[in-house]
């Protein structure tokens, strides 16, 4: 065989090799999820510890609140919604196909700065500082400063649970400074001496969450009394799809809802559902 006939031998297998290792390629398999910033700890954690055992595996998450997750879920813009609040009337109707999955649960924790003197406060007093009816921190058994009412904004299922469960659906005072994250309720408060905010169970560093005064009972918010029902502003936090999940959102939701999984919410300060 002449040199030229060789040549032309070995690039045509050098070919057929690289066509051989492109269809063996394995191409990742990617879903997005995104919503709440209570659930988005759980989430991101749960993403890290599933993509190290599964390569192929890539999981995009993000926050933007509980409602962005419902509309994203239910309009196929994300495979995956997280809400730490249960579906509105409207978005039933409007998505009648979501399915809720229920990952963990969570509470609402008053804090304040860890300047505060005040260690408790009634629903009461709770419900009169973010109506605007209490503005001095003395009003409600603490030093003479002005109270700085922090909240979420209006996509947040933290927001619509506390509006719901705390306020009885009373306006919150005009003054109140919005965040849309837990992060940025936590770092406003943790900066700011007068403040008072209401966060997840897993943003309390560098604040000082406030027991709940019920009946003259002081009931710390602590992991013991929120699973034994003591301590009333709990939820439980989720994850949507539309329709049963397949593929890689079904092994996601079944990793966070595995032995493996549920540590993860237990290490994030969370509630596990599963034993």
């Amino acid at each position: 065989m002449s040199t030229v006939a060789v040549v032309g031998t070995l690039v045509v297998l050098l070919m057929v090799a690289g066509c051989l290792g492109n269809d063996q390629t394995t191409t990742p398999e990617r879903i997005t999820v995104t919503g709440s910033t209570t659930v988005l700890p759980i989430a991101e954690q749960a993403r890290e510890a599933f993509e190290a055992q599964d390569a192929s595996a890539e999981i995009m998450v993000s926050g933007g609140g509980s409602s962005v997750g419902v509309k994203a879920a239910g309009e196929g813009t994300a495979d995956i919604g997280i809400s730490s609040r249960d579906l509105k009337p409207a978005e039933t109707a409007g998505y009648p196909g979501l399915v809720k999955h229920h990952i963990a649960d969570d509470a609402i924790l008053l804090v304040v700065n860890p300047a505060n003197s005040v260690e408790s406060l009634t629903p009461g007093e709770i419900r009169g500082i973010y109506n605007g009816t209490y503005t001095n921190w003395n009003q409600v058994g603490g030093s003479e400063a002005q109270i700085v009412v922090v909240g979420r904004d209006s996509a947040s299922g933290t927001r619509e649970f506390f509006s719901e469960f705390v306020m009885d659906e009373e306006d919150f005072v005009r003054t109140q400074e919005e965040f849309n994250s837990n992060g940025g309720i936590q770092q406003k408060v943790s900066q700011t001496p007068g403040a008072i905010g209401y966060v997840g169970l897993g943003y309390t560093e560098g604040v000082k969450p406030l027991a709940l005064d019920v009946d003259g009972t002081d009931i710390e918010p602590t992991l013991q009394n929120i699973t034994a029902g003591t301590y009333p502003i709990s939820r439980p936090l989720y994850m949507l799809t539309n329709g049963e999940p397949e593929g890689l959102a079904q092994r996601y939701i079944e990793f966070i809802l595995s032995a493996e999984g549920q540590e993860i919410v237990a290490s994030e300060d969370y509630i596990p559902v599963r034993g």
